[in-house]
């Protein structure tokens, strides 16, 4: 019975040591989870946006902290509100923020083979494909011929001025397909490459594209395959759209209500498992007085 009573105490100490470690793990998980996330988010890099108001001077000031700071990108209807930054090499800023800080969000950044004044033919934009709608997180929703349907438009500052953006297509393909994600295309490969795109599109409107245009590639990770990458397609113009998702201060206050009730979603997650931890514990510790008064 003693041997018994020994083994038994072992057995809820262990368990017991077992629950507090995944409940430690389940808070810290989350919160990390959410530290990621809250880093990756756009408001984070409002103040650097260039608008007609301030005509440039906090973008500035970005490209001041980090001169590799190239464009800003907007893709209207999206959270995509982003600086563009690019490096010596496509790895630098997977894991650098535009501040040039450690960040496992990263930023969107221009390829690094592409000229930094978009003069290419197909310019090609990375970024991470995140939760919540961060980063490129809803370039994979172009997927939905609606979603498709109702964002057509987008902006892309560099060279101290607005240039508008048509998107034209949504193409998902493969991360090692060298039909697209080759850059400096000859002028007599330039139809061809806009055939290619065309073939493996899943969602395209009837934009008028020729070889003499420029066109950016928005890409990003797909969650179908491990390899596989969702890329949305637009053609570079003179003309700048007006953004018609603009909304309402009400809106935006509402936005906000709906972001503070994810965040205190997680707490209360967190909360729960702690809870339930605590439950156990309290559980098994009753039942160990129990067995010793017996």
């Amino acid at each position: 019975m003693r041997a018994i009573k020994i083994i038994d105490s072992i057995v809820s100490n262990a368990l017991l040591v077992i629950i507090v470690a995944m409940a430690a793990f389940a808070f810290y998980a989350l919160w990390d989870s959410n530290q990621v996330l809250s880093a990756a988010d756009k408001s984070n890099y409002e103040s650097y946006k260039p608008t007609a108001e301030n005509e440039g001077k906090t973008f500035k000031e970005l490209q001041a902290i980090n001169p590799e700071v190239i464009a800003w990108l907007e893709v209207y209807g999206t959270n995509i509100d982003y600086p563009v930054v690019q490096g010596e090499d496509n790895m630098k800023y997977v894991n650098t923020n535009a501040e040039c800080a450690y960040s496992l969000s990263g930023a969107i950044f221009l390829d690094a083979d592409n000229s930094v004044d978009f003069s290419d033919f197909n310019n090609i934009l990375h970024g991470h494909h995140m939760e919540k709608n961060k980063m490129f997180g809803e370039i994979g929703d172009f997927s939905d011929e609606r979603v498709f349907d109702s964002r057509r438009y987008g902006n892309l500052y560099y060279g101290e001025r607005d240039h508008g953006i048509e998107f034209f297509a949504y193409v998902e393909a493969d991360a090692y397909d060298g039909s697209v994600y080759s850059t400096g295309v000859s002028e007599e490969a330039r139809e061809a490459y806009l055939m290619n795109l065309a073939d493996k599109a899943l969602n395209s409107r009837d934009v008028e594209v020729t070889g003499s245009d420029r066109i950016v590639l928005l890409s990003t990770c797909s969650t179908d395959s491990t390899n596989g990458r969702d890329i949305l397609v637009g053609k570079i113009t003179g003309e700048v759209f007006d953004d018609l998702f603009k909304v309402t201060e009400k809106r935006l206050a509402f936005a906000g209500l709906y972001d503070d009730a994810g965040e205190i979603y997680l707490r209360l997650m967190a909360l729960a498992l702690g809870l339930t931890a605590l439950i156990i514990i309290l559980a098994i510790s009753k039942r160990k007085i129990r067995r010793r008064r017996n």
